[in-house]
């Protein structure tokens, strides 16, 4: 049974830092690429960033790039979020995955306000 779990979403204010976790189970971890997506109500399905099997290749959409940091622990079946310099425009949903397109888990809020 594939499991993904994230962790360490909360209310920050702009210009916080947070740092998501995803565990998962259920899966070759070392084997896939992961990927973080976000989804905001009422919004298209949001890809935030890409990392390789062996965490050498890092991906991000424009509007996080230089602010997020991507990584993994393939030891420990864990995918990480690291979001700096927040801005109310991350407030979303997030979510980990092994398909850019595709929901696998409950996803953790992060909001960004004042």
């Amino acid at each position: 049974q594939v499991q993904l779990v994230e962790s360490g979403g909360g209310l920050v204010r702009p210009g916080e830092s947070l740092r998501l976790s995803c565990i998962t189970s259920g899966i070759t971890f070392r084997a896939y690429w992961m990927y973080w997506v976000r989804r905001v109500p009422g919004k298209r399905l949001e890809w935030v960033s890409s990392i390789n099997p062996g965490g050498t290749t890092e991906e991000y959409a424009d509007s996080v790039k230089g602010r997020f940091t991507i990584s993994r622990d393939n030891s420990r079946n864990q995918v990480y979020l690291e979001m700096r310099n927040l801005e109310p425009s991350d407030t979303a949903v997030y979510y980990c995955s092994t398909d850019q397109d595709t929901i696998m888990s409950q996803g953790i809020q992060v909001t960004v306000s004042p």
